[in-house]
Formats: C-alpha cells, sequence, structure tokens
C-alpha cells in the first residue's frame, strides 16, 4: 500500500517463506480450516485488523488458520489469487471491476476501507489547492492510474503531464513544485519528518472513491460460502478491535517488519481513525466491511465513462454481500 514502507526483500523472504509453506490449500489441521491472505504490501498499520483478529484469536474461534502472507516483490495479488496460491487477496473496488472487465473472475467479499485513502501531496506553498488545480502541472503518479482520468475527465483538464511515481520521497523534497500521488497514511508521514509542510487533497473529494477490498476467486466463493463468512466476520470483529487499541498489534507488526518505527505506526493509525477510512466515519464502526450495490454500479459508470474497461460487465457479479449477511 504506503510506497514509503520499505523493507527488503532479502531480509522479508525467509517471513514469507515461512509462512506461505506452511499452507497447502485449505486442508484443515487440529480441526482448524486454513486460509491464506495475501497482502498487498508488506505488514503495517492499514493491515492492522487482520493482525488483530490473528492476534486475538478471533479467526480460530471462527474455526479457521489464516496465515498472512506479505506481498512478494513484484508479485501481483490478482495473479496471486487467481492461480490457487492464496485464497484471499487484498486490492481495490476498482481493480475488481477493471481485472473482471479483462477475464479474470474475482470477486470482492467485503470492503477493507470505507474510503480510499490516496492523495494528491503538494507542498504548503502550492498554488495547487483543489484537484482541478492540477491544469498545468506535472504529476508523479501510478502508470495508468484510473483516478487521474476520471480527474482529467471530470473537471477538463487540457494539460496535466503525468510521470511515473516512485518508491521516493527524494524528488518532492527537491522540487517545490513538485506533485505526487501518496496515500495519506503514509507518504505525508516522512514528508514531514524531513522537515517539509505539506498539504495533501483526497482523491475522494473528486467523487471518485472506491473501496479497499478482500477478494476471492468466483469458484472460491461458490465453494466456500460459510467460509468465506466466518473469515469476513472475524476480520470485521479485527477491525473494530483494532480502531480501538492498535497499541498490541502495532507492536507486533514492528516485529514483522522492522523497517516500521512506533512514531510513524501511530501516525497512520490515527490518521485511519480520524479519516473514516475503516469505518466510513461511523463511531459505532458498525459500517467496517460493508458495501453496497448501488456504490459498486456508480463506480463502474465510473469506469466506463472514462474507457478503462476491457469490455462491458454486470458490475453486480464483482461483488457478492452474502458474506456480510
Amino acid at each position: 500500500m504506503g510506497i514509503q514502507k520499505l523493507f527488503t526483500c532479502a531480509a522479508l523472504m525467509p517471513l514469507f517463506l515461512l509462512l506461505s509453506g506452511c499452507h497447502a490449500g485449505h486442508l484443515s489441521s487440529n480441526g482448524l480450516t486454513r486460509l491464506r491472505l495475501q497482502l498487498d504490501w508488506y505488514p503495517q498499520p492499514e493491515h492492522g485488523g487482520f493482525f488483530e483478529a490473528q492476534r486475538r484469536g478471533f479467526y480460530k474461534a471462527a474455526g479457521l488458520e489464516v496465515t498472512l502472507v506479505p506481498l512478494p516483490e513484484y508479485a501481483s495479488v490478482a495473479q496471486l489469487v487467481s492461480t490457487g496460491k492464496a485464497e484471499i487477496g487484498l486490492g481495490s473496488s476498482d481493480q475488481i471491476l477493471e481485472w473482471d472487465s479483462n477475464g479474470l473472475p474475482l470477486i470482492a467479499i467485503a470492503a477493507t476501507m470505507q474510503h480510499d485513502p490516496q492523495a494528491v501531496m503538494v507542498h504548503a506553498a502550492s498554488a495547487i489547492h483543489s484537484l482541478k488545480d492540477l491544469d498545468g502541472h506535472t504529476i508523479a503518479a501510478q502508470t495508468g492510474a484510473t483516478w487521474l482520468k476520471y480527474v482529467i475527465r471530470r473537471y477538463n483538464l487540457g494539460n496535466v503531464r503525468q510521470i511515473p511515481a516512485t518508491l521516493s520521497i527524494a524528488n518532492f523534497l527537491a522540487d517545490p513544485q513538485y506533485v505526487q500521488q501518496v496515500f495519506v497514511t503514509s507518504e505525508p508521514f516522512f514528508a514531514k519528518e524531513a522537515g517539509a509542510a505539506v498539504r495533501t487533497i483526497l482523491i475522494s473529494s473528486s467523487g471518485y472513491d472506491p473501496y479497499r477490498v478482500q477478494f476471492t476467486t468466483r469458484q472460491f466463493a461458490a465453494e466456500h460460502p460459510q467460509l468465506l463468512r466466518k473469515f469476513v466476520r472475524a476480520s470485521i470483529r479485527g477491525w473494530q478491535s483494532y480502531l480501538r487499541d492498535p497499541g498490541p498489534t502495532d507492536a507486533l507488526l514492528l516485529k514483522l517488519n522492522p523497517a516500521l518505527n512506533p512514531k510513524q505506526e501511530a501516525f497512520t493509525a490515527k490518521e485511519l481513525a480520524d479519516g473514516g477510512f475503516i469505518n466510513g466515519g461511523d463511531a459505532s464502526d458498525a459500517e467496517v466491511g460493508q458495501m453496497t450495490a448501488s456504490r459498486w454500479t456508480s463506480e463502474y459508470r465510473q469506469l466506463e465513462s472514462v474507457g478503462v474497461l476491457t469490455a462491458p460487465i454486470n458490475p453486480s457479479k464483482a461483488y457478492t454481500l452474502k458474506c456480510l449477511q
């Protein structure tokens, strides 16, 4: 997720091999059913609810033995799940719709985040105060970023230059005019630690606001609906618990990912809570994990409007609400 949260591949690989090697599909061991959750990055607070559910035994109480697998360098979560290397993966709702349009039979089973924490980061003195102000500027963004295509179309921006995002904020720190795609839970921390005064503009302010989701293959969803319900319910419980007190699980994450530090974790946990990214701003946490058909349909229409879908699909086939019932 956050591209600043670096961890050397060599240091992580023994952990990855240990975690991934203990699974052979969804066999039972000691009465527990094994599941692998393929993370979209290295262990970090943005995964806190899943590690909380594991640490506090919520998965075990549901009859599950869940392994949380860090993402190998250069790997694709969609490919790993599609080929059976993991039963469940982490992604976003716009990715699911695009993947399905490309012929990958993947289906979202729950929301990890109600709102997208991606944003544009600028220096505090920048003349850019909203996404419509990007006209005439260069932005470092992920190659083929769908959100940027949407923003350009919505605000009729005729002169936006895109350059590839990097795994660093060095260019941002060196150039007071630099504009960079970030996660508000990550890069602003490092920029501020380096002495930069920054502002962020959430991409969701444009109306483009995909869920972060948990997904599986349609075949696995059809064959194991009760198993997925148990996983989703335990994960929701984990996120609700993590939001109340992230400290113990953040201490675990420090051991799993030594590139983290307590100050960084505290920043991320506060951003997740204050921004309502996990619970949608509902203090009761009742919205954790939830999705709606209307929002999926609206997002599908947004993707149609910018021409990123390879072929038309029925958006209702890209998600299921059964695991939330």
